[in-house]
């Protein structure tokens, strides 16, 4: 038995935000992000109907449709999110209800913008283990309400969306072929997004709502050298050569850590597909909002070997190792 993507989707708001707009909030222009980043515009919520569960869902129902299979099937639903709607109810129970996936077992993860790959491993896991057979992992962030926009160090990175993946325990070879994943909590503070603060009858906070605040070099620093270790270490661990694997589909977050990550695995540029110059940082959604762009473009077949990797705020990383 192999544990396979057998079906992709994703959902981002039709509200589009360019650098040029951003220019007349911020004070910034489409050179200097361009030029720092690779962004040029990202997607944006529309309003309160259009959160994280309802792109959840869209991405939910377009996966279900490119794997032909019915909600009715799935025993398992994970979202991977960092910018949930609610505390409680989870943002997968929400799905489950809304699709009609009444077998399922639902819960969030929150590993930031590693969270698909780690909600994937959780699925494989599950899987592998026979405690499921089908599943579901949702990759959804509303990130411009965590965003402050008079800050032009952070709202010209990030964007809304949401990718889904169906997982299936099928007959044959390949799928999730091997993963490593790994965790620094030493570092969270160079990348956090704080709750509320305590009320309560012993303290009142008088802390406001806190936004996403991100120390750009060291988040840089970390990106190239781990992300391409753990890489290695994947592909030292199945036996395989970089040029081997067809896609490296990593974390969309910035042009230039791409571009050096490329250099340090010594692969081609076109191994690394980029869609963060139209999305800009989707956070857990990046990388299943990308694998759907490649699947639904047919630019994947079945024996391609594909990479996915991950980073992101914990400090957390990791890379996954799958054949299509």
């Amino acid at each position: 038995m192999a544990v396979k993507i057998i079906g992709t989707g994703s959902y981002v708001p039709e509200n589009v935000a360019d650098n040029q707009f951003l220019s007349t909030i911020v004070d910034t222009d489409d050179e200097w992000i361009s030029q720092r980043t690779g962004i040029k515009e990202r997607h944006l919520s529309s309003g309160s109907k259009e959160g994280t569960t309802f792109m959840a869902i869209q991405a939910a129902h377009a996966a279900l449709e490119d794997a032909g299979i019915s909600a009715e099937e799935l025993d398992l639903i994970i979202v991977a999110t960092a910018s949930a709607d609610t505390y409680v109810p989870s943002t997968a129970c929400q799905v489950q209800g809304e699709i009609g996936a009444i077998r399922a077992t639902c819960f969030d993860l929150n590993a930031a913008c590693s969270g698909f790959l780690f909600s994937l491993n959780t699925v494989n896991a599950y899987l592998e283990t026979g405690m499921a057979k089908t599943a579901l992992v949702i990759g959804a962030e509303t990130l411009s309400r965590e965003v402050d926009w008079s800050d032009r160090s952070t709202c010209i990175l990030f964007g809304d969306g949401a990718g889904a993946a169906v997982v299936k325990n099928v007959e044959g070879k390949g799928g999730i072929v091997a993963s490593v994943s790994g965790s620094d909590g030493t570092q969270g503070d160079v990348l956090t997004c704080k709750g509320r603060g305590i009320q309560n009858p012993f303290y009142k906070s008088k802390r406001k709502k806190d936004y996403i605040q991100m120390n750009g070099q060291s988040v840089f620093r970390f990106a190239v050298t781990t992300v391409p270790k753990y890489i290695k270490q994947v592909l030292r661990r199945t036996g395989t050569e970089p040029d081997d694997v067809k896609f490296y589909v990593l974390h969309q977050a910035n042009r230039r850590i791409l571009e050096l990550i490329a250099k340090r695995l010594k692969v081609d540029m076109d191994k690394i597909p980029m869609n963060l110059d139209r999305y800009g940082n989707t956070s857990s959604a990046s990388i299943p909002i990308l694998l759907d762009e490649l699947n639904r473009n047919g630019l994947i077949e079945e024996g391609d070997k594909i990479v996915l990797s991950g980073f992101g705020g914990g400090l957390t990383w990791g890379a996954t190792l799958i054949v299509w």
